[in-house]
């Protein structure tokens, strides 16, 4: 339910990014809802309530929402400020880096990979498996933001589907390769 949440201010980007930009009128003020600037603006405040209220019930962020909060709040008050999309389109790529960046980290620093830590409490595997895994995701996480990083700037009337969902496949996809590889080897630590 938790990873769900995490996908409302990115739903809430996409419905607006993709509506006819249209004038609005809130309180005697009139705004303008759809395209990319106030698809930025609707993504901060989704991303603002989201976190905030799961800040406020749990008493903590995880860092990867903290990351993606901050790059929405920092990115996306650019895109705002300069009226330009081109700074939102740089949030995917380098949120992505960032995630490689820890990944990659997680070898020298302390006792496991970042990987382990998060899903060691449900497997058990060898470490060189934690460790092929850990610099898979560090690939994987590498690519993605390239390859958003490309979509962006060279075919700009697809980037937000990219975004959403060429993304969400991707990671699905990786997710199973890699539930592949660890049943592989849970199998073969149960014989």
């Amino acid at each position: 339910m938790k990873q769900l949440i995490d996908f409302i201010p990115l739903i809430v980007f996409f419905t607006v990014y993709k509506l006819d930009p249209r004038m609005v009128d809130v309180g005697g003020h009139s705004f303008e809802v759809g395209g990319p600037i106030s698809g930025t603006f609707f993504l901060i405040v989704a991303s603002v309530i989201v976190y905030g209220g799961s800040y406020i019930k749990n008493k903590t962020l995880e860092k990867s929402q903290a990351i993606t909060l901050v790059a929405v709040i920092l990115f996306g008050g650019m895109t705002l400020a300069f009226q330009d999309e081109n700074f939102l389109k740089w949030k995917a790529p380098i949120v992505n880096w960032i995630f490689a960046v820890a990944f990659l980290g997680s070898q020298f620093i302390g006792q496991k990979t970042l990987v382990q830590r998060m899903m060691e409490h449900a497997i058990s595997l060898p470490g060189e498996i934690w460790v092929r895994m850990n610099l898979s995701w560090v690939v994987f996480f590498t690519l993605l933001g390239a390859a958003n990083l490309f979509v962006a700037f060279t075919f700009h009337e697809f980037w937000v589907d990219f975004k959403v969902f060429g993304s969400l496949i991707l990671t699905f996809l990786f997710v199973v390769l890699q539930f592949l590889v660890i049943s592989r080897h849970i199998q073969a630590e149960e014989k």
